[in-house]
């Protein structure tokens, strides 16, 4: 697909099929989410691809109870390594750049599953401590979002947005 189409008609699902997410597939998606753009190139972030039921129905209970978390084959777990970003922009890395770093790997994990004709949707809510303990996450690590990604059991409709007046100011 283009850009554009992939942008465009992506959608938030929260109903996974039980089919397995092919070792192809992730592998391409990881390869993607790997030249997304950080600061100082220092990829100041981790992820951790959770396959295991015990796991994932874990890390589903830590994000409020969302059950879709443990139907999808795969969850990744992006985590911020403020310590890997601190070391060169101090507090600042530490507490924006890290977490940034996460974020922009974890929306371009998002649309290269889309490219793949997998679904996604971004999970920011959950309980931080019990997902770095779920992950078993190493100190100086914080996880800052998940992604189940899996086939598709829905297919969700077009979703409002605001309009660009709303959102864009032109100075």
């Amino acid at each position: 697909m283009e850009f554009r189409e992939i942008a465009s008609t992506r959608r938030s699902v929260r109903s996974f099929s039980s089919q397995p997410v092919e070792e192809e597939k992730l592998s391409r998606i990881l390869a993607v989410m790997n030249s997304a753009p950080s600061a100082g190139n220092l990829q100041a972030f981790e992820v951790c691809v959770v396959r295991d039921a015990a796991r994932r129905k874990a890390l589903s209970e830590a994000a409020l109870s969302q059950g879709f978390l443990a139907a999808a084959p795969v969850v990744l777990v992006f985590c911020a390594n403020k310590i890997r970003s601190a070391t060169r922009y101090g507090e600042r890395g530490e507490e924006l750049y890290a977490c940034q770093d996460a974020t922009i790997a974890c929306t371009y994990a998002m649309l290269a599953a889309a490219d793949e004709g997998l679904a996604t949707t971004w999970v920011g809510a959950f309980d931080d401590d019990a997902v770095y303990r779920i992950i078993g996450s190493p100190e100086g690590l914080r996880p800052v979002a998940m992604l189940p990604l899996g086939y598709a059991a829905e297919n969700p409709g077009v979703t409002s947005r605001r309009r660009l007046l709303e959102l864009v100011r032109f100075l």
